[in-house]
């Protein structure tokens, strides 16, 4: 009989061998412990050694859950309150505008009808677009020169909204702005908060905001296609002087580190005896939080060497951080599991129903490129095929 291990083993490989990804881990657990965990190629493909759980990864848009996490932890406290405007705990936030188009190269703006509350921030409802998914935004950048969030400095703020509050999901710099209120609620840096709050209590010892030289020697760096198709080494990564601590993507962490976060999720709440969230808290995480609207089935890229099309399937859901599947995944996840991922091609879920949480890790881009997606559901289909 060929067990789980050997399965998702085969399917690592295989995908090395193909070109699909130049190293690749994968990670899954129960709520009595590690199920798999196990890794293929290389860590970089400058390099001979290779790829393994405790190598560093940038996990990008996966500190959301991170940081979705602190918010809560505040409203738990009673010191901050999902319904309550963004400008009570940043008064900036007042004067942002909508942008409605533009007149030639001149942005056409106005006031929003609404005021954003952290409700909005947290389930990506406030209005705010990416440049690599928002055209418009994406136009606004460059007539503005109002940045993306790659340099790192503080005006990534003055951004406009692209729609009214409250009226559709779109995703974008939201969990940045929500990393800017917990700083001002809590009165700590995020990083700082990260560590005293969720991370240390949790064991998370390579989940940091900034590598040391060591950390960084065994970092995978992000990887794109050569001309002649073959995975190259990049220097692509996060500004390593920021003017601010950006809550929507700033991690580094590896496989194994950020499967403690995860079980602690699939716990409720709490793990190890460790308690970072209430058990009410989390299953109001994996609830629908967006009311009648929806996530997009189909997210168009305006940066294809960043990301391909994003095709997340129909009727999805946002809760509290998390993407939520009503309806089951024939052989994989079950309805109610929440999942997100990271700009880089690391993908995580966590499956309530069925026990069991799994994550999948490689450094490349674009994201979402089709061979890596495929790997992601053969990973999962093989893991969900042995429970």
């Amino acid at each position: 009989m060929v067990t789980m291990t050997a399965r998702i083993d085969e399917k690592l490989q295989a995908a090395v061998a193909a070109g699909a990804v130049p190293g690749v881990v994968a990670m899954a657990a129960g709520p009595d412990g590690v199920l798999y965990e196990g890794a293929a190629g290389k860590r970089s493909a400058a390099a001979d050694d290779l790829i393994t759980p405790d190598t560093m990864t940038r996990i990008a848009s996966m500190t959301k859950m991170i940081t979705t996490t602190a918010a809560l932890q505040l409203i738990e406290r009673g010191i901050l309150s999902l319904d309550a405007p963004v400008r009570e705990y940043r008064p900036e936030f007042a004067d942002l505008p909508v942008l409605t188009g533009f007149d030639g190269d001149t942005p056409q703006l106005r006031a929003p009808s609404v005021q954003a509350t952290v409700r909005h921030l947290v389930t990506h409802t406030a209005g705010f677009g990416y440049w690599i998914w928002d055209a418009d935004i994406d136009h606004y950048e460059q007539v503005s020169g109002i940045p993306n969030v790659m340099p790192g400095t503080i005006d990534v703020f003055k951004a406009p909204m692209t729609s009214d509050p409250g009226t559709r999901f779109e995703y974008g710099i939201n969990i940045d702005w929500l990393g800017q209120v917990i700083e001002a609620v809590s009165g700590q840096p995020l990083d700082a908060y990260f560590l005293e709050h969720i991370t240390g209590p949790l064991g998370m010892t390579n989940t940091t905001a900034r590598m040391t030289a060591e950390q960084r020697a065994n970092s995978t760096p992000i990887h794109v296609r050569g001309e002649d198709g073959a995975w190259v080494a990049t220097d692509v990564d996060w500004a390593q002087e920021p003017d601010y601590w950006g809550g929507g993507h700033f991690l580094y962490s590896t496989p194994r580190d950020y499967l403690k976060f995860q079980q602690m999720l699939l716990g409720g709440g709490t793990l190890g005896g460790v308690q970072i969230l209430e058990r009410a808290t989390v299953a109001a995480a994996f609830a629908n939080q967006i009311g009648a609207l929806e996530v997009p089935p189909t997210i168009t890229t305006a940066h294809p060497e960043l990301s391909a099309d994003v095709n997340l399937g129909s009727s999805l859901k946002w809760g509290l951080g998390l993407l939520l599947n009503p309806q089951p995944l024939p052989g994989m996840r079950a309805p109610g599991s929440g999942s997100w991922s990271g700009l880089f091609n690391t993908h995580f879920w966590v499956d309530p129903a069925s026990g069991v949480t799994g994550a999948i890790y490689s450094q490349t881009l674009p994201f979402v490129d089709p061979p890596a997606v495929q790997l992601y559901a053969d990973f999962e289909q093989a893991l969900y095929a042995s429970l």
